[in-house]
């Protein structure tokens, strides 16, 4: 079958989805991705692990999970209440 047309019409971007098959990507993945009214990334997005974030930034995660204790909580303390 000549490359390009095993896609069938329904693909949107097939230079996209040509590159996403190419890397062993499922047929109806590299369809759904391709047809994505907006760019889509492969994977998602990456937070940093809670040692590399300052004691701020976990006071913060730790106050939207509403842990109590936190504002008294070491930084080490506040990585095990989040983790649980």
């Amino acid at each position: 079958m000549p490359r390009g047309s095993d896609h069938g019409p329904s693909v949107k971007r097939p230079e996209q989805y040509e590159a996403m098959r190419d890397e062993g990507m499922s047929k109806g993945k590299a369809a759904r991705i391709s047809n994505a009214g907006r760019p889509a990334s492969r994977k998602g997005g990456r937070s940093p692990t809670y040692e590399d974030m300052t004691k701020a930034e976990l006071l913060q995660r730790a106050r939207e999970r509403d842990i109590h204790g936190r504002s008294s909580m070491s930084k080490g303390e506040l990585i095990s209440a989040l983790r649980r």
